[in-house]
């Protein structure tokens, strides 16, 4: 998930549905004002020091890269579900099994033979990492994700080849890490959630994934994943007091959900990211939500 703060100049590649890209700018950047003065008054990230795991190698243009695999209980699991549930729930979303993970710093490293190299480390939960210890399919999985948020955020090409170091659990040295000491209250997926008077054919339109958290109290964010699209032509949303609808051009998708808080629909605004394919709602809340969120 995107930073607020990330959100706002990211927001200059997007194309918008609707006259007011501004307004939606600044409405995600009171967010992120919001969020940084909370920060003055409470710390909201504590520092970890991860446990080596295991080491991985492969390379990119720059030369050979080291990702240290680690772990730490500090780190939220991700949902505890079988493996055939969760290649089910891959076949259908790949979105929509997610694994927290902590994405550290390069530094520089040197390798076996004394030449130059970059190293990561990326850090589970503890609990996970011991179940995918007994799983080549659970490490492999963790190692792709890993692979693809460090060339995300670092904008990286990582050769997708790679190969465990043995009798190496880690290169160089590990250093602590910095994470939320308060997650944000996400809301449950909404894949489950009952979509009032729309049912897909199994020919019919895609129903998208769709990610919804509190980025701050009174501010209800989505993501909505749309891989087939390249722009916003073509789309449509609609907004209630506790409902959103989404269709896509050429019946290409169509999502009818349900939102257990209440939004203000009229301030609401949408903007959809090119190059994340995803489209972006800002719905401002009603009434702030308890605790128990």
């Amino acid at each position: 998930m995107a930073d607020s703060k990330l959100l706002v100049p990211e927001l200059s590649e997007a194309e918008t549905i609707g006259p007011e890209t501004a307004r939606f700018e600044e409405l995600l950047l009171q967010a992120s004002k919001e969020l940084q003065q909370a920060q003055t008054t409470r710390p909201e990230s504590t520092q970890i020091q991860p446990q080596p795991g295991f080491c991985i190698k492969t390379n990119s243009s720059e030369g050979k890269v080291f990702i240290n695999i680690c772990h730490s209980p500090s780190i939220p699991p991700p949902a505890d579900v079988t493996e055939d549930e969760l290649l089910q729930m891959l076949e259908e979303d790949q979105a929509g099994f997610r694994i927290p993970m902590s994405l550290g710093e390069p530094h520089a490293e040197l390798d076996a033979k004394g030449q130059g190299c970059t190293a990561y480390d990326v850090a589970v939960n503890s609990d996970f990492y011991r179940r995918m210890q007994n799983s080549d399919f659970l490490r492999e999985l963790v190692v792709t994700i890993a692979r693809e948020g460090l060339e995300d955020k670092y904008s990286l090409q990582l050769n997708p080849e790679w190969r465990i170091l043995k009798n190496r659990p880690f290169l160089g040295s590990i250093s602590q890490q910095n994470i939320r000491s308060q997650q944000r209250p996400r809301i449950q997926e909404l894949g489950n959630l009952p979509t009032p008077g729309y049912r897909a054919a199994e020919t019919g339109p895609e129903k998208p994934h769709l990610n919804l958290w509190l980025e701050a109290p009174d501010l209800l964010l989505a993501e909505i994943d749309l891989p087939k699209l390249d722009g916003a032509m073509g789309l449509s949303l609609e907004l209630g007091e506790n409902r959103l609808v989404m269709g896509g051009p050429q019946q290409l998708y169509h999502l009818d959900a349900c939102i257990p808080l209440r939004i203000n629909a009229d301030e609401s605004k949408a903007a959809f990211h090119r190059k994340r394919k995803q489209l972006m709602v800002a719905m401002p809340l009603l009434s702030v939500p308890s605790e128990s969120w």
